[in-house]
């Protein structure tokens, strides 16, 4: 009996990292993001910033800058983060999969998740994102941009900053998409 449960244990353990092989795209996205979320909040800080505190002629050269900065930190980060994160999915995903999935719902996660229906689905994830987000916006725009208008003049206010010039939601996004051409 117990080099049966031997025997099971090691086929769980297969199985568990077969299915962490087949998730790692995903852990190295979710790393990836982690990563790259405290510089994406910068240049959001850095283009409001831009637009208050630096003179209208020298605003695309420091955002230009700053994106290079911030593109540097992502390229230095992400590889590290990404690298911890496959290390660490055994202990922490691997651990709570072979917790809570039997040998054999083990192999049926397998089977489904290398399916070619699972595989053709899983890659049109970026896409159903991008179209739904694109939906997203061009329909809430109009009704979100007066109330993150009035959030940053309130902010501004509370902070004694100058009160940002008509077009504020869409003035703090320019410095991003002039450094981009």
């Amino acid at each position: 009996v117990g080099s049966a449960q031997a025997q099971t244990s090691a086929a769980k353990k297969e199985l568990v990292a077969k299915v962490l092989q087949l998730q790692q795209p995903a852990i190295e996205q979710a790393a990836r993001t982690l990563a790259e979320r405290p510089a994406l909040l910068v240049l959001q800080q850095a283009g409001q910033a831009l637009q208050t505190r630096v003179a209208a002629d020298k605003r695309e050269a420091m955002a230009k800058e700053i994106q290079a900065d911030a593109k540097k930190y992502v390229e230095e980060a992400v590889p590290l983060v990404r690298e911890r994160a496959v290390k660490l999915a055994p202990a922490t995903i691997g651990a709570m999969l072979e917790e809570r999935f039997t040998e054999d719902e083990l192999k049926q996660l397998v089977a489904l998740m290398e399916s070619p229906v699972n595989r053709k689905f899983t890659e049109m994830g970026g896409e159903m994102h991008k179209v739904l987000v694109e939906k997203l916006v061009a329909e809430t725009k109009a009704a979100i941009e007066p109330k993150m208008k009035a959030l940053e003049q309130s902010v501004a206010k509370r902070l004694g900053l100058p009160l940002a010039p008509a077009g504020g939601a869409s003035g703090a996004a320019r410095p991003a998409k002039a450094a981009s051409k």
